[in-house]
């Protein structure tokens, strides 16, 4: 029986690793078989923030840390750290049996898992633009506009209205008017939202 924390955490984050690159290798779609973009995508589901993420939001964690009163979890990777050593648990209590784990934690990742895709950094605005610079041999800038629908406590930002641009600000490549992203808190979630929208739309008309 292992009882030390420390193990457990570093059993679970590699059982973690393991099952999200069987994963990755199994998702069908083209923008997933390079594997640089199933590396980023791996580190991105793996970090602290995702695991943090998962662990408040699905398993409760953050409330049955023991601290005191003035200790603030965030911005620290204690839920992350928490949620793999949970992992590693499972997996020896299990037998060592992989399915288990995934079936009992990391198959929630999957229910939000287009979200945690859609926000890794493979979707952002530099990969927008190595996508331009190899298809179309420029270098551009994008631009949109950025509207809250919500209020100030409460905002509701979309990101629409993009468009290609060269030094000169001129157009290089029209796209929809009708291209947005969804509602997001953030500006930042919406442009990210956005980005990823131009890239399917160009890919898809390339």
């Amino acid at each position: 029986m292992i009882d030390d924390y420390n193990t457990l955490e570093i059993l679970g984050d590699a059982v973690i690793k393991l099952i999200f690159i069987l994963k990755l290798f199994k998702v069908e779609d083209n923008i997933l078989r390079d594997a640089g973009d199933i590396t980023k995508t791996k580190q991105h589901l793996e970090n602290d923030e995702t695991l943090s993420y998962i662990a408040k939001k699905y398993f409760f964690l953050h409330k049955y840390i023991l601290r005191s009163k003035t200790q603030s979890l965030r911005g620290t990777h204690i839920l992350a750290d928490v949620l793999e050593a949970l992992c590693g648990a499972i997996y020896l209590d299990s037998d060592k049996d992989l399915k288990v784990v995934e079936k009992i934690i990391v198959s929630r990742f999957y229910q939000d898992w287009n979200k945690i895709i859609k926000s890794s950094r493979i979707w952002n605005k530099n990969r927008l633009i190595e996508y331009l610079q190899k298809q179309y041999r420029i270098t551009p800038k994008v631009i949109s506009d950025f509207e809250n629908y919500g209020t100030d406590h409460a905002p509701k930002w979309i990101a629409r209205r993009p468009r290609i641009m060269n030094r000169d600000n001129e157009i290089l490549i029209y796209l929809p008017d009708n291209l947005s992203s969804e509602e997001y808190k953030t500006k930042k979630e919406a442009e990210q939202d956005l980005y990823f929208k131009i890239y399917q739309y160009l890919k898809g008309n390339s």
